[in-house]
């Protein structure tokens, strides 16, 4: 046999060789396969890990750059799900899945039935003033949420078929979550409907509790009426704070009181939509360092309507912030959309709305639950997104997840120390967590640069001491890898602040809303930043980039100077010609800008600013950066 081989050409030999490594690692690979066959390990946690492995942070075959790593060490239950043997294979049942309250039969034609628009009738004066005193305490429309049953269905499942049609292993077991419903003088119907829009959707097994936490509300029927009424809902129980916190201190008061795995937040003017617990929690157990958010349907403030989801329909949008530490929409950016498999994956998010989302308990307590010296509302939103990925965990939307919430216009509630809480809240963020693009913020809100420059945002110490025991990544970090599509503004721009003409003593505004294309305006110079805030560009352009790249763009006389999107955008993007200035000096602090490509001159001018043929001794001619 050995002779017979050598006289075997060459390249036959190779052949019998890889032929023979092939079979040997075949019976090899049977044996292992085997041995996992023996142990009972369920093939969910294969795929499971498989897709682990795919997302491995800031690995060179890692398609998705927004997942990050543990660059610290967590604990078991924090990193990973552990198999339970006890549970069984295959997926859950319908019967499994059945909601821990049955919703009560209604009359589909019954006011808002199906999630439709409330529509009145004639209204007698006595309805009229009902419903006017229900917007002034409420915001939005009560007298047609009292209208509509607080057990209302939402008609038929309208998701998207790879959502509807899902089903959810066993085997790692979905965890159970406490639900947490913060309210401060909710209205009635909308706090019942929130409640038992939960119960009429999430699996009881799966739902271990309702908490209600009372942020010192001061209307009567939220306190011995509402109690006397969830008195037979043995899974609901109410907390109250005796002095209005916030919703800071209220939510971690129902964190800590909380018996599920999950935290499950929620706002008190909520609906649930079909199956929308079991793909958050699902996702939960893929990535356990994850903070997942339904996708969130709009519930009409003024009809009550259900803007329910298109079964054709994609998801569309994510979560950003602006440089003034407002939380924003923006379209999902194409390459993050290519990475998406099907709808049933999540959408990875560089900020979230903040008011709707699940969390692992353990995860929560490790990441530093919320900054609790941040008073009443405002920015706690920003600083967890900041935090969350800077610290090893990931943002996500779970688009097969839908949730409905009323917006309003503003928010009916006082603020028992002024609104400047919330300044107070964003300068905290901004010192914890953006280094030296703090600066960046500053710039364009002079109350909080005030405020940082006079040390009165608290003490930040113990913030700074778990951003270091985490081990946190810095912003510069965050801004290339989790939210590179964010224009960043220069860090040391040469001029900057209000542009004030010493003609008219008023400053170029971008006006209230939807400025672009329209003309910019002059009004009274407050010097508090916003819509007064330009940059003078190394690019030769007046750019107002709070929350929008927005550019003063020149026009020929008689039209007036109007507001437009900065044509440039980085990288081989150039300006367009009216968006470029020269800026000549004419005495300290004093300008005449004038057009790169008209070589006219900004002027205000019976109250509108235009371009004139330039004039040195005009002082309507002549602008102040402020």
């Amino acid at each position: 046999m050995r002779w017979q081989f050598r006289r075997f050409p060459p390249l036959v030999k190779l052949v019998l060789l890889a032929l023979t490594l092939f079979l040997t690692l075949l019976i090899a690979l049977q044996k292992n396969l085997g041995n996992w066959k023996s142990t009972d390990q369920n093939p969910y946690d294969l795929s499971l890990k498989r897709r682990q492995v795919i997302t491995i942070p800031r690995s060179s075959a890692d398609p998705f750059p927004f997942q990050i790593g543990a660059p610290f060490s967590v604990s078991p239950e924090v990193s990973s799900v552990p198999l339970d043997p006890s549970c069984l294979a295959g997926f859950y049942s319908t019967d499994e899945l059945k909601p821990h309250l049955i919703r009560p039969l209604e009359d589909p034609e019954g006011p808002g039935a199906n999630g439709r628009a409330f529509i009145p009738g004639k209204m007698s004066p006595g309805d009229l003033r009902e419903k006017q005193e229900g917007l002034a305490m409420n915001c939005f429309n009560q007298f047609a949420s009292d209208r509509i049953s607080v057990h209302r269905s939402l008609g038929n499942d309208t998701r998207h078929p790879e959502c509807a049609e899902r089903k959810f292993l066993r085997c790692p077991r979905l965890p159970d979550t406490s639900v947490i419903i913060v309210f401060h003088n909710e209205a009635w119907s909308t706090l019942l409907r929130t409640i038992y829009s939960v119960l009429h959707t999430s699996p009881a097994v799966l739902l271990s509790e309702i908490i209600l936490v009372d942020d010192a509300s001061s209307q009567d029927h939220l306190k011995a009426p509402l109690e006397l009424h969830l008195q037979p809902l043995k899974i609901v129980r109410i907390l109250r704070q005796t002095e209005r916190k916030g919703l800071v201190a209220a939510r971690l008061l129902g964190a800590r009181e909380a018996k599920g795995k999950v935290l499950t937040f929620l706002d008190s003017h909520c609906e649930c939509f079909h199956g929308w617990l079991e793909p958050l929690l699902a996702q939960l157990v893929e990535h356990p360092m994850a903070v997942v958010s339904p996708e969130i349907a709009v519930i009409d403030p003024n009809t009550l309507k259900f803007t329910k989801p298109l079964p054709g329909a994609r998801a569309r949008s994510r979560g950003n912030f602006d440089w003034g530490l407002s939380f924003g929409w923006e379209n999902i950016p194409e390459p993050e959309r290519m990475k998406r498999k099907d709808e049933t994956y999540p959408v990875r998010t560089p900020a979230f709305a903040g008011g709707l989302f699940s969390i692992y308990k353990d995860f929560f307590n490790h990441i530093g639950t919320y900054d609790g010296q941040m008073e009443i509302w405002g920015g706690e939103n920003i600083e967890m997104s900041f935090r969350v990925w800077m610290c090893g965990g990931q943002l996500e939307i779970v688009p097969c997840s839908v949730v409905g919430h009323i917006f309003r216009t503003r928010t009916p509630h006082s603020f028992p120390k002024g609104l400047e809480v919330i300044v107070r809240n964003q300068v905290r963020v901004a010192e914890v967590w953006m280094d030296d693009y703090k600066n960046v913020f500053y710039r364009r809100n002079k109350k909080a640069a005030s405020i940082a420059q006079n040390k009165s945002f608290g003490d930040i110490s113990e913030r700074l001491e778990l951003k270091e025991r985490l081990q946190c990544k810095n912003f510069s970090w965050y801004l290339e890898n989790v939210y590179p599509e964010a224009f960043v503004p220069e860090l040391h721009p040469s001029l900057f602040g209000s542009l004030k003409n010493m003609g008219s003593h008023t400053c170029l505004d971008i006006g209230e809303k939807k400025p672009i294309k329209k003309a910019v305006v002059l009004y009274i110079c407050h010097y508090m930043g916003g819509n007064q805030h330009f940059e003078y560009t190394v690019h030769q352009e007046l750019r107002h980039n709070t929350a929008m790249q927005l550019c003063l763009h020149a026009t020929i006389e008689p039209e007036p100077v109007r507001i437009e999107l900065c044509n440039y955008k980085g990288d081989s993007s150039l300006p367009a010609p009216q968006q470029q200035w020269t800026l000549k000096l004419l005495a300290p602090q004093c300008y005449v800008l004038e057009s790169e490509v008209f070589k006219k001159c900004l002027t205000a001018e019976g109250g509108k600013a235009v371009m004139k043929t330039c004039n040195p001794a005009d002082k309507f001619q002549h602008w102040t950066f402020g």
